[in-house]
């Protein structure tokens, strides 16, 4: 196998984060813009997350901001990341990306994770040590409709599907939409732990791996390796370029400037904002590059060495190369994005990233101009 890559590809995902105090409407019309910006720049692709009872993260369905988003835009790929598959039918699911598949004529793609928001999961009921083996089944259970015909009967441990005693042909009662990319739009599945059960799913299936943004570098690569050797058992051939890896990057047009408005804008303030929430439920686990580390020590002054790279286009790209060096190659860096407190250094730093850094990561990288 070769870990040689062509050119490395550039996303973008919004959890999204925004302030409470911003009007919703404008939120969301923000987000808007800021997919329309992304396809300008050449963003390959735009994920936007799930919750349901966050002030903070606002949106509660992604797939109806994509619907929306794909009425502005003309190429880039949408996807919601994660659908939170321990908080809905798998069988609605199904449906519903398959329907929204072919509103995008194929420009969806998906990503099936466990939503972990202690609320959300109060909310549907979804407990919290079930989220793996929820995951993997409706993961299961929907591919399995997408690839068959009525009757239906799929039996599960957490739900059960059966369709077959109303089933007509004649009339095409009975019959579970089929997504409109064969056999389905391309599926990620997100990591955010060593020798993650996910990564182990994705490498199993054949999926493509997702590293997680809150996550440290040495954790990146363990996922690597746990998606490579789950794959390689499933008789599959792990590409590099399938690898995704998520990071909190903001530009500026010198190394201070940038270091000090990623510690206080939007970005800074998400990252603390994450720390507290952690700080409610099970600690900073998430966050440490080795688990002897105290909670107090994963501050935001580490996180800016660790989590977040903040710097002029030459510091990011020193960054980007150490941490290409201990996870190996990957094929798309997810810019991760948040609320414009200040748009006019948010579109700025978007600029850079498109027109300067990502052309000199793959010329140093790939040896590629993009």
């Amino acid at each position: 196998m070769s870990d040689k890559l062509k050119s490395i590809r550039y996303g973008m995902f919004i959890m999204p984060f925004h302030d409470p105090s911003k009007p919703l409407s404008r939120c969301h019309e923000e987000d808007l813009e800021l997919v329309v910006r992304a396809e300008e720049l050449g963003f390959s692709e735009f994920w936007i997350g799930e919750h349901h009872t966050m002030k903070y993260e606002t949106v509660v369905m992604p797939e109806i901001f994509i619907a929306r988003a794909l009425g502005e835009t003309k190429r880039i790929r949408l996807g919601p990341a994660p659908v939170c598959l321990n908080q809905h039918h798998p069988a609605h699911v199904a449906g519903r990306l398959a329907f929204l598949d072919h509103l995008s004529k194929g420009r969806l793609n998906l990503c099936f994770g466990a939503g972990s928001v202690a609320t959300d999961q109060e909310l549907f009921g979804a407990e919290p040590k079930n989220a793996s083996a929820m995951v993997e089944e409706a993961t299961e259970m929907i591919l399995r409709m997408w690839a068959s015909e009525p009757p239906y009967e799929i039996s599960g441990k957490f739900w059960s599907i059966s369709l077959k005693k109303s089933v007509d042909a004649e009339t095409g009662l009975g019959y579970i939409p089929k997504p409109y990319q064969h056999p389905h739009p391309p599926i990620a599945v997100p990591g955010t732990s060593m020798n993650s059960p996910s990564m182990r799913m994705a490498g199993k299936h054949g999926f493509q791996p997702f590293g997680h943004c809150l996550i440290a570098g040495n954790v990146l690569a363990d996922q690597w390796r746990t998606y490579e050797s789950a794959a390689l058992e499933a008789g599959r051939k792990p590409e590099r370029s399938a690898f995704k890896v998520a990071r909190s990057i903001f530009l500026a047009d010198t190394t201070k400037e940038a270091q000090g408005l990623a510690r206080t804008n939007s970005l800074g303030k998400n990252f603390e904002y994450i720390g507290r929430l952690c700080d409610k439920g099970n600690g900073r686990r998430m966050f440490k590059r080795n688990q002897s580390m105290s909670d107090s020590a994963c501050n935001l002054d580490y996180m800016m060495g660790e989590q977040i790279i903040a710097g002029n286009p030459d510091e990011v790209l020193r960054r980007l190369l150490g941490l290409i060096e201990e996870t190996g190659p990957f094929g798309t860096l997810v810019l991760m994005s948040y609320d414009w407190d200040d748009k006019p250094s948010w579109l700025r730093s978007m600029d850079l990233f498109a027109r300067e850094l990502m052309p000199a990561l793959n010329k140093t990288v790939c040896g590629a101009v993009t």
